[in-house]
């Protein structure tokens, strides 16, 4: 194997003979090794280069191997730890597994042991990255949906994703629900230089508000009762990477002024937190409200609007993009069906491009889905859907025809139903829609199991 190739795999160790011994018997294996006698060694080790496999020993003469082991993950938390002790301790060694030590090996040590101990390790790292390309090719085919077509629309969404993309300043996303917003924000990130870097997205309408902020930035263990122990925010899970700020519209205003402060200064403190913390996440954000008349309400800060629109992008509803509903509808057909030889029915294309698609790509999506599950033969026909079907339909509520034997109870569900996937999921909003209180409506869910 070319050194290119090898795994790094430090081992730190205050008993040079073991180090030695142990960098012998592992010549064998395709990995580059790296030698530290103290904890403070292995950390700057760990600071200049990315280890992939490191042999820490829990009794080291300045700083104790269950102190850095924390540390060292902090700098690469795919690093694979394999802590190695001549005190063998139970307890301890369940704590370190818990909190992302790998393996666990006493002394005098089976070489045959640690060397199948590293090979396994190596063999998780070869793993760990055929999901991260298998994650980044799903990135790159969430293009499909929102860009497919030949239609004008498409093609100048194709460019200003190429033009976002190619920058790591913030993107505003405004369209209405079902028009593809998300996809746009992942094929943004997934085109950029950094797209084998994190992807993380965060409903703001969907945390309550007293989370919504320990869930951005993180809390210190004390911070608050109840706060029993630390947790990483995403801004700290998406460093280097891109964080969406979906339905960003319905951020409470109190946690608007600390976002900008992050866009400000690039620095943020954790909940119960002292230090400043750096940060370098690219942060898109997305909205379906209409975002001047939340403006002018004062329910969103111009100044945070501002320093968000730097690359504004509008995605049009369906109903104005009907060139490029001949593409989508054969995209999802091929997505849903494995019948190569299934077609969409002559004239249907003219019938879906006259309808309005008021749940926009999302409603055009379950109803060619459905078409596929409930169609025979070789042809759909996914207009009879939108026409007929009183069950199944996601755009209208339920119709009245009793032909279609439909309970209130079923009627009432799938109306819920359908107002949230309408509204992806909002509360609030399918609250204010369906004409009743935010209580009332989570207890119909939990009684409909929604």
């Amino acid at each position: 194997m070319a050194t290119a190739a090898k795994k790094r795999l430090l081992i730190i160790d205050d008993d040079r003979l073991f180090c030695d011994s142990a960098k012998e018997y592992l010549s064998s294996i395709p990995v580059e090794i790296h030698l530290a006698n103290t904890g403070q060694r292995g950390i700057e080790i760990c600071s200049e280069k990315k280890m992939d496999i490191v042999l820490l020993d829990q009794k080291l003469p300045d700083i104790p191997g269950t102190d850095i082991y924390k540390t060292i993950i902090s700098k690469n938390e795919q690093t694979k730890i394999i802590f190695i002790t001549a005190f063998p301790d139970l307890k301890g060694a369940v704590n370190a597994l818990k909190e992302g030590v790998h393996d666990y090996i006493t002394k005098p040590f089976d070489p045959e042991e640690l060397s199948m101990s590293i090979l396994r390790m190596i063999r998780t790292i070869d793993l760990e990255k055929v999901a991260q390309i298998h994650e980044y090719t799903q990135g790159l085919e969430t293009l499909g949906a929102c860009l497919v077509g030949s239609g004008h629309v498409a093609e100048d969404l194709k460019k200003l994703i190429a033009c976002a993309a190619g920058s790591l300043s913030p993107v505003f996303i405004t369209g209405e629900t079902g028009t593809g917003k998300n996809r746009i924000a992942k094929a943004i990130h997934y085109e950029s230089p950094g797209a084998d870097k994190p992807f993380l997205t965060v409903n703001c309408a969907a945390i309550p508000e007293n989370l919504i902020e320990s869930e951005l930035f993180g809390l210190e263990k004390g911070a608050f009762t109840g706060a029993v122990q630390s947790k990483k925010g995403l801004f700290e899970l998406a460093e280097g990477g891109t964080l969406l700020l979906d339905e960003i519209g319905e951020l409470p205003v109190s946690v608007q002024s600390k976002l900008l402060g992050v866009l400000d200064e690039k620095k943020y403190k954790k909940i119960g937190g002292s230090k400043m913390i750096d940060t370098n996440v690219r942060i898109i954000a997305a909205t379906n409200v209409e975002i001047e008349k939340a403006l002018m309400e004062k329910l969103f800060r111009k100044d945070l609007y501002f320093r968000l629109n730097i690359i504004p992008v509008h995605v049009p509803p369906l109903r104005e993009r009907i060139d490029d509903i001949p593409g989508l509808a054969a995209h999802f057909m091929n997505k849903f069906s494995r019948k190569k030889s299934l077609k969409i029915a002559i004239n249907e294309i003219e019938k879906l491009q006259a309808y309005s698609w008021p749940g926009n790509i999302r409603e055009l999506s379950n109803i060619i889905e459905r078409s596929v599950i409930l169609g025979t033969g070789d042809e759909i026909k996914p207009s009879s859907l939108i026409k007929t079907n009183c069950y199944l339909k996601y755009s209208r509520t339920p119709s009245l025809d009793h032909s279609c034997h439909v309970s209130l109870k079923q009627m009432e569900m799938s109306h819920i139903k359908h107002t949230l996937e309408n509204v992806s999921g909002n509360y609030t909003k399918a609250a204010k829609l369906l004409g009743i209180s935010r209580s009332t409506l989570m207890r119909k869910i939990q009684v409909y199991g929604l």
